[in-house]
């Protein structure tokens, strides 16, 4: 398995939801899959957007669905959260908190203490998924925000994947409070570098991997940080997306879901792969027959070297393609 794509790597950093799982249900060989890293030497590190659960939770999560991890694997935007207030606010200060009690506690970790409504006091309002986030919590932040408080998300992720489909996510909330104070946030959480580089740090790790399916959270997250990336479309991340990607977030590597990190490298690599031809003009034409993933790799390398986005088939495996990737 020296030419696995895994092989190159000392470490692999994985996204969670859409990635390693949809909510209750793990995505069909991440055990294996993550198992397969651990085999071959590397270092294993979740790095979750998602700052609803505390780390120990998302460790219990991950074993229930047949994933081996520990607590000091895992990498959540509530911890960079708290860190960025860390960083910014004296010790003590008030943080009013909209999300969970663990996001709550994380930023109690950092020294900080934290309320559920406004008073004379709160320097700052941090924001992170909970399902239990309703008018009021926005209410309070809204006044706080208004008011001069520095306010900082975990992420703007606008949906969450789920078993059930795409859920509204934290980024959804954002939008209410950036809409009712004109004002932006301090994102933690990717697309900032820090939770990889975190993690990579954790795992004294050199060349890291991150696997993600969010073009606009894990891939340019991992590309600020300079980090190879896979990305899968297990979960939000679409051919019409990948193909009219903008440099920050485009990956270098492609498949349909995690189980490829077993795979040739040179398989997996955004660039010309056999058995396709695509000739540039004011259109990408595709011609020839093959693997249809393949066919996206070849056209995302020549949208993104040309900036031409539209595409049309000659023939008719070209055209069953490109259906199969819902481009024609």
């Amino acid at each position: 398995m020296s030419d696995a794509l895994l092989a190159g790597y000392d470490a692999v950093l994985f996204d969670l939801d859409g990635t390693v799982y949809h909510g209750s249900q793990v995505i069909e060989g991440a055990p294996e899959a993550v198992g397969a890293v651990r085999e071959q030497g590397a270092a294993v590190r979740y790095v979750t957007n998602n700052a609803s659960k505390a780390p120990a939770d998302v460790v219990a999560h991950l074993r229930s669905l047949g994933l081996d991890a520990a607590v000091d694997e895992v990498h959540t935007s509530a911890q960079a959260a708290a860190a960025v207030l860390g960083e910014r606010l004296p010790a003590g200060a008030h943080v009013l908190v909209v999300g969970t009690d663990s996001l709550a506690a994380e930023v109690a970790a950092a020294g900080l203490g934290t309320v559920r409504k406004v008073d004379d006091d709160v320097a700052a309002v941090v924001q992170g998924h909970s399902p239990e986030t309703g008018w009021a919590d926005l209410a309070e932040a809204a006044l706080a925000i208004r008011a001069g408080a520095l306010w900082v998300a975990c992420n703007v992720d606008a949906t969450l994947p789920t078993e059930r489909g795409l859920l509204p996510g934290n980024g959804s909330m954002v939008a209410a409070l950036r809409t009712a104070t004109d004002t932006e946030p301090v994102v933690a959480g990717k697309p900032q570098p820090l939770l990889f580089e975190t993690a990579a740090r954790s795992a004294d790790s050199n060349r890291p991997l991150v696997v993600g399916d969010r073009l606009d959270t894990d891939i340019a997250g991992a590309v600020a940080a300079g980090m190879d990336v896979l990305a899968v479309l297990s979960g939000v991340a679409t051919p019409t997306g990948l193909l009219t990607a903008i440099p920050a977030e485009r990956p270098t590597h492609l498949a349909a879901d995690l189980t490829a990190l077993t795979q040739r490298a040179e398989d997996l690599k955004i660039g010309p792969r056999p058995g396709w031809e695509i000739v540039t003009g004011d259109v990408l034409t595709v011609r020839g027959s093959g693997d249809t993933l393949d066919l996206l790799r070849a056209l995302c390398h020549a949208a993104w070297a040309s900036g031409v986005t539209e595409v049309r088939a000659e023939g008719d495996a070209a055209e069953a393609a490109l259906t199969g990737l819902r481009l024609a």
